[in-house]
């Protein structure tokens, strides 16, 4: 299957490492998806792996040169002009107007509070938990999900089930439905 849905994707999405990981993988080829974000949400994203998340800054500069590298076409530019009239949460505008600009039909982030659905509404776009849009993506192409759940696991040395227990920390009707399906299987 091969998606070209643009989906915005958070500072806070992106500086989660394993629903990064996950959601990057879904997005290469054969893609469910196209990421999107601006210089500032990546620039959130950088601030909070070294200030929060106790990154050194040459990882961080790292992470941030290979997401450029894998996917040269998500960062959006020339967005600006379109923050001053919006309404939702100030501090994220920027990702609404990313998103408007891209033709983005969707925001994934955890901050859902910041995205009200009347603020969102008048340009189209929706605001998403990580976790719905996850499901929803399992229930398109379940195999595909799983498979890259299986490829995280197998880089990182791990049986699946690890990895969707590291994941159900802060995914877990994700996890626990992918779980249930491979006990099953």
């Amino acid at each position: 299957m091969k998606a070209d849905f643009n989906v915005v994707l958070d500072s806070c999405v992106l500086a989660n490492f394993a629903v990064c990981d996950l959601l990057l993988r879904l997005a290469e080829r054969p893609r469910l998806f196209l990421p999107v974000w601006s210089d500032t949400i990546l620039q959130e994203v950088h601030r909070t792996q070294v200030e929060k998340l106790n990154w050194e800054k040459r990882l961080a500069d790292s992470f941030r040169k290979e997401l450029s590298r894998a996917f040269p076409g998500a960062n959006v530019q020339g967005y600006e002009k379109i923050i001053p009239s919006l309404t939702n949460e100030e501090k994220d505008r920027h990702v609404l107007a990313a998103a408007i600009h891209s033709g983005s039909s969707l925001i994934l982030t955890f901050n859902l509070r910041d995205f009200s659905t009347q603020a969102l509404s008048p340009w189209c776009v929706k605001a998403s938990h990580p976790e719905d849009y996850l499901l929803i993506l399992y229930e398109m192409e379940p195999v595909q999900v799983a498979n890259r759940v299986a490829a995280i696991a197998a880089r990182r040395g791990l049986d699946q089930e690890d990895v969707l227990l590291q994941l159900g920390k802060v995914l877990p009707r994700f996890s626990s439905k992918l779980i249930m399906d491979l006990d099953m299987a």
